[in-house]
């Protein structure tokens, strides 16, 4: 009887076993799929082709080591919402003020002399096809310096970089409650980063205004967009991200019309 009750006890263990194993990768393709979490700040600019409806996220919420300055969990993913196949298309990953783009895998860096004005970083991504319904995501490696604010920002161009779809930001990332004595600080997107002032000093964490796109030829700093109401997003500026050969890229800096 004894070995009998054990015999059936080992088989029950081995069917849930296997159960768990045919589960698990269900669960991994399904948690892969819907990639990087908000669209915050995201804006259409110009006109996609017909069935074409491509967009962007960036992850909620990253963190940044306090000692290192180097960042977790930050994904920037591309969805084409349309009913047609998006055609190549490129997607750019464009850091600002303290946050630095170092690394996306599969994607090309940006050389120094064709950032955006105000950027300090930046890759792009040649997007061959994307299915209607589909997503793509890319694991960005970057540092945030907490001493300063921090933006991203995700255009998304046609192949020669003549039309921008869709742009993400410039928009934040930032916490209002940072904490230098603990190992990691997390991040929200759309939160403006209040950086924590040396004793004495009453600048409150402004030094990333000498890294803006004031230097050099006095253009103005690119705004941010984000939860506040007082801030457009860029494309309401009608500044737009314009690729040349793929890398190649100039920011438009036309002058906004009123709107109130």
């Amino acid at each position: 009887m004894s070995s009998r009750r054990h015999v059936k006890i080992a088989g029950s263990l081995l069917t849930a076993t296997i159960s768990t194993v045919l589960i698990l990768p269900f669960a991994a393709v399904a948690d892969d799929a819907p990639g990087p979490g908000s669209g915050e700040g995201g804006k259409a600019m110009d006109k996609a082709p017909a069935g074409v409806e491509l967009t962007t996220s960036l992850s909620e919420k990253i963190t940044v080591d306090n000692s290192t300055k180097e960042t977790n969990n930050l994904v920037a993913g591309v969805t084409n919402k349309g009913s047609k196949e998006s055609g190549k298309a490129n997607l750019l990953v464009v850091g600002f003020d303290g946050m630095v783009i170092k690394d996306v895998p599969g994607c090309s860096a940006i050389t120094e002399s064709k950032l955006p004005k105000g950027s300090n970083s930046g890759f792009t991504c040649a997007i061959d096809q994307l299915a209607a319904g589909k997503s793509k995501s890319y694991k960005v490696a970057a540092t945030f310096d907490l001493a300063k604010t921090g933006k991203v920002c995700l255009p998304v161009t046609s192949s020669d970089g003549k039309k921008t779809f869709w742009q993400q930001g410039p928009v934040p990332f930032g916490t209002t409650s940072p904490s230098p004595n603990a190992p990691v600080t997390p991040l929200l997107l759309g939160t403006e980063n209040k950086p924590a002032a040396p004793a004495g000093d009453k600048s409150g964490g402004t030094g990333d205004d000498k890294g803006g796109g004031k230097e050099g030829g006095g253009q103005e700093t690119l705004p941010s967009t984000g939860p506040r109401d007082d801030v457009l997003p860029l494309g309401a500026t009608g500044a737009a991200l314009l690729a040349a050969g793929g890398a190649g890229l100039w920011w438009a800096t036309r002058k906004p019309t009123a709107t109130r």
